[in-house]
C-alpha cells in the first residue's frame, strides 16, 4: 500500500473514532476486522495483489467517508429511508430473542420469519446490535466493507471470464469508484450486500465450469442463500443463470458433463438442506404472480412524482407487455433524464448519468465481442443480465427505484465496458504502431500483428 493511502486511512480512522465516538470506535473495529480479512485473501490468492489491494482500500475509504457524513448529519431519510426500518426491526428481533413471550406474539413471529422479502437484512442488523449494541454506523460500516469488496470479486470474475488483466483491472476500478456503486454500498441498506453476493455467485459458477471445487461450491451455496434472504427473486434469477450455464457448459466431453451434473446435485442438496425449497411455493404465491406485479408497478407509477410509463397498461396482456417493456428498459438503463428532473436528489445524479451515457457505446462494443468470442463462457452473466433487465423493466414504474436497482445490472455491464475500453485502447496502440512503422519504412504496408490479451 502506498504512502498516500496509509496517510488517508490513518486520518479517516482518527476522524471516525473521535467525531462519532463511541459508535465510531466500535465501527472502526468492524472495518479493521473484515477489511483485514479481505486484504489477506487478496494477497494470498491473487498474482496482482498490490493493484487489487490499492483499489479495494481506495474504494473502502470513499465509502467510509460518505457513511460517516450520512451518520453525522443524520441523512438517512434523504439517501435511504429503509435504514430506519432495519434499525427498528433489528431491535424488535432482539427483543423477541430475549423474551419467549414476545417471540410467541403475532408480531414476534412475523419479525422472526425467514419467508418473504429482506429477512436477511433484519437478522444481520439484529446480530450486530446484539454484539455491539444499537449502532446504525456499525451496520453501515459492515455494508461499506462488503460493498468495497465487490471490486476485488469483480476483478476475479472478469479475469476468469476473459483471461485479461487489463479487463479485470478496468472492471475493478469501475465498480470501486463509480458514483452509484459508492452511494448504495455506503448505507445501512441491502443493495451493497446483494451486489457482492451476485458477483460472488457468478464468479463461483465460472470457476466450477472449469473444475470441481468444494470451496467454490460452498461459496456458491452461501451466495445463493444470502441472495434468497435479501431479495428472493434475484435468487431465482441467479439460480436460473447458474443452471443455464451448467446445462450448456464450456465443453461437451463426458468428463465435463459428469462434472457439471455433480456440481448441480451438490448445490441442490445443499440448498435443500438449508430449507430453501420449502419457501418457494409460499414466496411465489405471495409475490410472484402477474396480478401482484401489476399492482406494484401501477402503485410505483402513480404514487410518486417521478413515476413513468402507462400505469393502466397490464403486464399480463400481450399489448400491455409490448407497451411497458420498451419504455421500462429505456428508463431502467438511462434515467433520470435531465428534462424530467423532479427533485434535488435526481438533480445531483445528473453528472453521473452523463458519465454513464458516455460509457454505453463501450458496453455495446464489449458485449458484441463477448457474444462473438466468449459466448459459452459468459452464459451465466448474459442470462442473469437479460432476465433481470426484463424483470425490472416490467416491474419498475418510478425513476428513483429504477436508478437504484440499475446497479445490479451495471456491475456486470462494467465488465463489458472494460472489454470495450481495452479493445479501443489496443486499436489505438495498433494505429500508432502502424503509423510509426510507415514513417520509418514507407515500403511496409501490412498491418502489425495485434498483441491482445484475449485468447
Amino acid at each position: 500500500m502506498n504512502t498516500a493511502l496509509i496517510i488517508l486511512s490513518s486520518l479517516l480512522a482518527l476522524t471516525l473514532t473521535f467525531i462519532a465516538f463511541p459508535d465510531g470506535a466500535t465501527s472502526l473495529l468492524i472495518v479493521l476486522a473484515f477489511s483485514g480479512l479481505a486484504v489477506y485473501l487478496i494477497r494470498r490468492y491473487s498474482d496482482d495483489s498490490v493493484f487489487i489491494c490499492q483499489v479495494f482500500i481506495g474504494g473502502l475509504l470513499i465509502r467510509m467517508l460518505l457513511a460517516l457524513v450520512i451518520y453525522s448529519y443524520d441523512l438517512y431519510d434523504f439517501f435511504g429511508p429503509d435504514a430506519r426500518f432495519y434499525d427498528l426491526v433489528g431491535m424488535k428481533l432482539i427483543a423477541s430473542w430475549d423474551s419467549s413471550i414476545v417471540a410467541k406474539t403475532a408480531e414476534g413471529r412475523q419479525i422472526g420469519s425467514t419467508v418473504g422479502a429482506g429477512w436477511g437484512m433484519n437478522y444481520l442488523t439484529a446480530i450486530i446490535y446484539y454484539l455491539v449494541g444499537r449502532n446504525m454506523l456499525a451496520v453501515q460500516m459492515f455494508c461499506v466493507v462488503i460493498g468495497a469488496a465487490t471490486s476485488p470479486i469483480t476483478y476475479f470474475c472478469a479475469k476468469n471470464l476473459y483471461g485479461s488483466q487489463k479487463v479485470a483491472r478496468a472492471s475493478a476500478v469501475l465498480v470501486a469508484f463509480f458514483p452509484a456503486m459508492i452511494i448504495w454500498s455506503s448505507q445501512m441498506l441491502k443493495d451493497g450486500l446483494i451486489l457482492f453476493l451476485l458477483v460472488l455467485a457468478i464468479t463461483m459458477v465460472l470457476q466450477l465450469q472449469k473444475k470441481i471445487s468444494l470451496p467454490a461450491t460452498a461459496f456458491l451455496v452461501f451466495s445463493l442463500f444470502g441472495l434468497l434472504s435479501l431479495r428472493f427473486y434475484i435468487f431465482y434469477m441467479t439460480a436460473a443463470a447458474a443452471a443455464g450455464s451448467f446445462l450448456v457448459g464450456t465443453s461437451s466431453t463426458t468428463q465435463s458433463l459428469v462434472r457439471r451434473l455433480v456440481v448441480v446435485l451438490m448445490v441442490g442438496i445443499s440448498l435443500g438442506y438449508l430449507g430453501v425449497f420449502k419457501n418457494v411455493s409460499s414466496e411465489v404465491s405471495t409475490y410472484g404472480n402477474l396480478e401482484k406485479l401489476q399492482a406494484s408497478r401501477q402503485y410505483a407509477s402513480e404514487a410518486a412524482t417521478s413515476g413513468f410509463g402507462d400505469a393502466s397498461a397490464r403486464v399480463n396482456t400481450v399489448s400491455g407487455f409490448l407497451t411497458i417493456l420498451p419504455v421500462g428498459l429505456i428508463y431502467l438503463m438511462l434515467a433520470p433524464f435531465p428534462w424530467e428532473v423532479a427533485n434535488f436528489r435526481q438533480a445531483i445524479t445528473l453528472p453521473e448519468v452523463f458519465l454513464w451515457w458516455s460509457l454505453i457505446p463501450l458496453a455495446v462494443f464489449g458485449l458484441w465481442y463477448t457474444l462473438k468470442n466468449r459466448f459459452r463462457e459468459s452464459i451465466p452473466v448474459l442470462i442473469f443480465t437479460f432476465i433481470l433487465s426484463v424483470a425490472y423493466a416490467l416491474y419498475q414504474g418510478n425513476v428513483g427505484t429504477a436508478y437504484r436497482q440499475r446497479t445490479q445490472i451495471q456491475v456486470f455491464l462494467f465488465i463489458f465496458i472494460a472489454v470495450g475500453w481495452t479493445l479501443y485502447m489496443e486499436k489505438r496502440a495498433d494505429r500508432r504502431l502502424l503509423e510509426e512503422r510507415r514513417r520509418n519504412r514507407p515500403d511496409i504496408q501490412q498491418r502489425p500483428v495485434l498483441n491482445r490479451d484475449f485468447n
